[in-house]
């Protein structure tokens, strides 16, 4: 401040004006003008930064909080999509609509008692083993002439376990689409041992599907009591093919319950006694 008044003054001093600072006086002047003139800019530099640094923090503030609020109310608009949306189904496709019922049930009846993977693991085993085979025939060491033998063998074993295969699923699982194991802690004494096997079918052009509870592993000869039910897929589905799926897995529960309460269907329970 003091070289800046000093040099004010020289400029505005006529050049032959017979005031004149002594030459003592203006060299302490300049050397307290050269000590100061740093300060002074580390102050007013340092005024700056923190005044920069202020309004810039202020806003990336209200920045974060805008965003929390905004990722909040995205979160809720996502929830209540989730809660309200609906599976849709062409109603024209009788094995799609099928499978979509089919997955509701099985999820119903598995809220109370386990599902048994014993034939499914059976089945996966006889597929990989089958894979194995045709991996051999297709990637195997030996060349084209002298593998004749190899690959006799492999797409023979491919034959017979893709044959077993089919026999199992045809003749085993059927309409099966689950099978539990056996419940603890039921006043049901053949529930409490045996496993419950799930069946479905919905023919070809038809309306009706029906699911059937009966128990898995008797002995043969033994019929096993069970409960039947049919509805009509307008139940569950609108004409746009939208699902109910809480609706139908309500009715499987009832369905289940009526299993386990031994309240079997009549004709059923006629043979049975």
């Amino acid at each position: 401040l003091l070289w800046l008044l000093c040099w004010t003054r020289s400029c505005w001093t006529p050049r032959n004006s017979a005031v004149v600072l002594p030459s003592s006086l203006a060299l302490k002047l300049e050397t307290h003008a050269a000590l100061l003139l740093p300060l002074f800019y580390s102050t007013v530099l340092k005024n700056l930064f923190i005044m920069g640094k202020k309004k810039s923090s202020e806003p990336a503030v209200v920045d974060a909080a805008e965003i929390d609020s905004n990722k909040n109310e995205e979160s809720e608009e996502d929830e209540d999509v989730e809660e309200m949306e609906l599976l849709q189904v062409d109603v024209g496709d009788t094995v799609k609509v099928k499978q979509v019922l089919d997955e509701a049930v099985a999820a119903a009846i598995l809220e109370h008692i386990e599902e048994d993977y014993r034939l499914d693991n059976i089945k996966l085993g006889i597929m990989t083993t089958a894979c194995i085979f045709a991996v051999i025939a297709q990637f195997g060491p030996v060349p084209f002439p002298e593998s004749r033998p190899m690959l006799g063998v492999c797409c023979c074993a491919y034959f017979l376990l893709s044959g077993l295969l089919q026999l199992i699923v045809t003749f085993i699982d059927q309409d099966c689409i689950l099978i539990t194991k056996s419940k603890e802690n039921t006043k049901n004494k053949q529930l409490a041992t045996k496993g419950i096997r799930v069946s479905s079918t919905l023919p070809r052009f038809s309306e009706w599907y029906t699911i059937t509870l009966e128990f898995q592993g008797l002995e043969k000869g033994q019929v096993s009591p069970k409960v039947e039910q049919k509805w009509s897929i307008g139940q569950f589905f609108d004409v746009e093919g939208m699902f109910d799926e809480l609706g139908l897995m309500s009715e499987t529960d009832k369905i289940y319950a009526k299993f386990e309460s031994a309240k079997y269907t009549k004709d059923e329970s006629k043979k049975q006694k």
